[in-house]
């Protein structure tokens, strides 16, 4: 017998005798795999109820991915901002009345490329879009002064200032110009119409100066009476006070035969 032959038989004969050993089944068996199958079951039920749930709240919120968000509430919606430290920095409130906006500064921005068309804040309010326009009746009021270094009147449009029960007034520190390039230049009032200089002179520079509607001063009984030809030249006559009147002219002045006119102003 050589050694691997009797080490072999050595091993076979000290193995244990297993014919008669009791076998354990492995598993879980009875109330215990009962209680598995329901909480298996129990926990199926749950994710169909949490899945059906999310499906109804996207359905009835609107939750869609081409649709835009939508907000409703019978009353009003706010929307809050707040800082790290939980207080309130913004609040924007769309109600039935009016919607209000709580910031320090309320900026509208333009979609293409960001800039500012409106904003507003304690000391200014700033409008940037290319133009402002009102297309209400009664315009804009202001209650206090407006400045602008240019109003201009829309395309074949007219430019009109008015004032409907006050004065109108025009001041400038170094002079108001008024030019008409291609047009007439008219001032109409309802009684006096005055132009004054204080320190300078009043400078007319036409062609043609016309003064309409002047009256014709008479000449007085003992002066000589007058060609009964039509009259078709006349002198142009001043009163002291400044009145200027008309005189059918002659060889010679005639302003102080006619100027009982000047009793009348």
């Amino acid at each position: 017998m050589t050694r691997e032959q009797y080490i072999l038989a050595t091993q076979q004969n000290n193995l244990p005798r297993t014919e008669n050993a009791q076998l354990y089944p492995v598993g879980i068996y009875g109330w215990r795999k009962r209680c598995l199958y329901f909480f298996v079951l129990l926990l199926l039920v749950t994710m169909i109820v949490n899945l059906a749930m999310t499906i109804w709240i996207l359905k009835v919120m609107n939750f869609t991915v081409d649709s835009p968000l939508v907000l409703q509430s019978d009353r009003n919606v706010t929307v809050n901002a707040r800082n790290h430290m939980g207080q309130l920095t913004g609040q924007l409130t769309v109600g039935a009345d009016a919607v209000e906006a709580q910031c320090k500064r309320f900026e509208v921005r333009a979609s293409e490329d960001g800039r500012v068309l409106f904003s507003a804040d304690e000391d200014e309010i700033t409008i940037g879009a290319e133009k402002l326009k009102v297309t209400g009746t009664e315009g804009a009021v202001f209650g206090h002064s407006v400045e602008t270094p240019h109003v201009r009147a829309e395309p074949s449009q007219d430019l009109r200032l008015e004032s409907p029960t006050r004065s109108l007034i025009m001041e400038a520190p170094r002079g108001v110009q008024v030019s008409a390039a291609a047009g007439d230049f008219k001032a109409t009032c309802r009684k006096e119409l005055h132009l004054q200089s204080t320190e300078g002179e009043i400078f007319l520079n036409a062609d043609t100066i016309r003064l309409g509607n002047l009256p014709t001063g008479s000449f007085s009984s003992s002066s000589p009476s007058s060609s009964s030809s039509r009259q078709t030249v006349y002198e142009l006559c001043v009163c002291p006070n400044g009145k200027l009147y008309l005189s059918p002219a002659g060889v010679g002045s005639t302003c102080q035969s006619s100027s009982n006119i000047c009793l009348w102003s």
